[in-house]
């Protein structure tokens, strides 16, 4: 099962008949677009522009690339780099534990100047904008509820940014105990973070039921999923349906 995340198996059982799917990658960045029409020109031309504000502000200021705790404002910094930052400070976590949700979000913002529909997942953190409900696959690992609940987002939600969290899949930091934690938010950026956040956070099984406490406190977010083994636990303005 884990294997599916580290070879993007589970790219293979998406299914948006009415929308084209195809892979851009350029160095880590490794994403799955749907839109309306074949933007690979268009992805790969917002990838590397995020690429290079990224890796040029951290030819600068080293230090973001690895600090663990929230950084101060930056008001010279790019876009993409003021929107982790914010993000990190919300969570409670460095910038960097929201990259993966802020690359999303802003190639996605960036398709929707060519097509009304897009789906862009960058390692399993989503920007979500269509015109009908769509129902996100929750991938748990090895437990036994791992692709058996999915969330379902009515279109009056979008743009949604899903983002998710794992003590023992992929390469992310997190020294939490949970199979995935899954945060929705408006903002791509803070669901990658908060994850990451409230993700540490668990320590232990009985921990599930602090969560929805914890993520009321950090603001932003609509709410999410948390799974640990064979238990699981939900909170706020989500809908959970069977897969």
């Amino acid at each position: 099962m884990v294997n599916a995340y580290t070879n993007r198996t589970y790219r293979r059982r998406v299914r948006s008949n009415d929308l084209v799917s195809f892979r851009v990658a350029v160095k880590q960045t490794d994403l799955w677009v749907s839109a309306c029409i074949g933007l690979e020109t268009e992805t790969r031309d917002l990838v590397l522009d995020c690429r290079l504000r990224l890796e040029t502000y951290i030819r600068e200021h080293p230090e973001f690339a690895v600090m663990l705790v929230p950084g101060p404002d930056d008001p010279y910094a790019p876009d993409i780099v003021k929107e982790m930052l914010w993000a990190g400070k919300r969570a409670g976590v460095g910038p960097m534990a929201a990259v993966a949700g802020a690359v999303a979000q802003h190639v996605g913002s960036g398709l929707l100047r060519h097509t009304d529909q897009v789906v862009v997942e960058n390692g399993g953190d989503i920007y979500l904008r269509v015109a009908r409900p769509a129902t996100i696959s929750i991938f748990a690992g090895a437990s036994p509820l791992s692709e058996k609940v999915g969330l379902r987002i009515p279109p009056e939600q979008m743009p949604m940014g899903i983002c998710s969290s794992s003590a023992s899949i992929g390469h992310s930091l997190n020294t939490g105990v949970m199979d995935v934690l899954c945060v929705l938010s408006p903002s791509c950026a803070l669901a990658d973070a908060a994850a990451t956040a409230l993700g540490n956070r668990l320590q232990r099984a009985d921990d599930l039921e602090k969560v929805p406490g914890w993520a009321d406190r950090m603001g932003g977010l609509l709410g999410g999923v948390v799974i640990a083994g064979d238990r699981m636990a939900a909170w706020g303005d989500v809908e959970l349906t069977a897969l």
